[in-house]
């Protein structure tokens, strides 16, 4: 009986002093690289203002579609994915100038920027309207806030640029992009 009691207490003792490896919860992605806060770059879903001086039969409203390019009267289809307005604007002055204006002058402005999405821990998930100068805290405010079980300062983005995916965490207070799929994070208690 003493043998037993006395090998029960050596088992509890050892326990004691065993630690187990924790594990440890995955941290959350890495920031967002600078390289994507460039100028701002076109997608689908984005509208454009263009405007040919002089030429309203050729100014109006142009959306860009699944395949990245926008159906312009004259030139016909014009890429825009990836490029900046500025860029679509010399690929319309160029192609006007090919037999039909001797020398135009063309402006490209985003009329209406694409979607964000937000989900995770929000009162409201969803696809929303992109509006200029929008930080992750506006993005938030607008989904309703954060639930009582939101990790209020670990906010995970997906952006695409030029056709590549980038993941990374925005702090509160940094702009978003429209386009970018944001989700918070669950606190773990």
């Amino acid at each position: 009986m003493r043998r037993r009691a006395f090998l029960g207490l050596a088992l509890l003792g050892l326990g004691a002093c065993t630690t187990l490896p924790r594990r440890q919860p995955a941290g959350p992605p890495p920031p967002v690289p600078d390289k994507l806060d460039g100028p701002y770059r076109l997608d689908s879903g984005d509208k454009l203002r263009v405007t040919v001086f002089e030429q309203a039969a050729l100014s109006g409203t142009f959306s860009v579609d699944q395949a990245g390019y926008i159906a312009y009267p004259l030139v016909g289809n014009v890429a825009a994915r990836g490029l900046t307005t500025q860029e679509v604007a010399g690929a319309l002055t160029r192609g006007l100038k090919k037999g039909y204006l001797n020398n135009p002058d063309v402006t490209v402005e985003v009329d209406t920027y694409r979607p964000f999405f937000i989900m995770g821990e929000v009162r409201n998930p969803g696809q929303y309207t992109y509006v200029n100068a929008m930080t992750v805290e506006t993005a938030v405010a607008i989904a309703g806030g954060f639930t009582s079980r939101a990790d209020e300062h670990r906010i995970e983005v997906s952006r695409r640029l030029n056709g590549k995916a980038y993941e990374g965490t925005l702090p509160p207070n940094a702009l978003i992009r429209p386009g970018d799929v944001l989700k918070v994070a669950q606190r773990l208690f």
